[in-house]
């Protein structure tokens, strides 16, 4: 199983690609921006010879869906989400024009299934559980590979810290409460990787982050 990290766009969202031995690939949170991101991520996965399947995002908030245009049109993938970040999505060509400037193609790229808590997806000879962890988010959620020890929190749960809950559609009492019940229950030694920032532990960020 192997995991590359892309650091995408000027807010240094993390995208990463995940894949093992069958050369299916999963791109999770595609935020590329602009032609050299776009091509490097692309040279990547042609030089490896992999095969993406999945489109997988923790939230749609606009620095994770940047690159979703690239996905569709060089692979033919569809973003995969929770039903609750649909509207979330529908305002990313607004947010990303009023607070970056940023003018996305139109119109977006559907999403081909709703995610729902507890779902297991597969990919090569891996499998996904999805979990819903609200908060930053109505419909945020990470994907927790069991087998391989590996967490993808997105915006959910950072080195030291934890996503914003002053946006509209926060909730910061959900955010903690979905932190302590769906990802601090996980061994220590699980592996995290965020939308943005360095990785972590489940085992560091229950005894070190000032949160909890």
């Amino acid at each position: 199983m192997y995991v590359k990290r892309f650091v995408t766009n000027p807010i240094g969202e993390n995208c990463y690609l995940l894949w093992d031995d069958t050369h299916e690939a999963a791109i999770i949170d595609c935020g590329a921006w602009g032609e050299a991101k776009e091509t490097k991520i692309a040279h990547f996965i042609e030089e490896n010879n992999l095969r993406p399947t999945l489109a997988l995002q923790t939230h749609m908030h606009f620095d994770h869906v940047l690159g979703l245009h690239m996905l569709h049109r060089l692979y033919g993938l569809q973003p995969m989400c929770h039903a609750l970040e649909q509207p979330v999505y529908d305002a990313f060509p607004r947010m990303a024009r009023d607070w970056f400037q940023i003018l996305v193609p139109e119109p977006l790229v559907p999403v081909k299934e709703y995610l729902t808590d507890g779902q297991e997806l597969h990919l090569g000879h891996m499998r996904l559980r999805v979990l819903h962890t609200p908060g930053h988010t109505p419909g945020g959620l990470c994907f927790y590979l069991p087998d391989e020890g590996l967490l993808f929190s997105g915006d959910t749960l950072f080195q030291g810290s934890v996503g914003r809950a002053d946006l509209p559609g926060s909730d910061p009492e959900a955010l903690i409460r979905g932190i302590r019940d769906q990802l601090l229950t996980l061994p220590d030694a699980v592996r995290v990787f965020p939308g943005h920032g360095p990785e972590t532990t489940i085992g560091q960020e229950r005894r070190f982050n000032p949160y909890f």
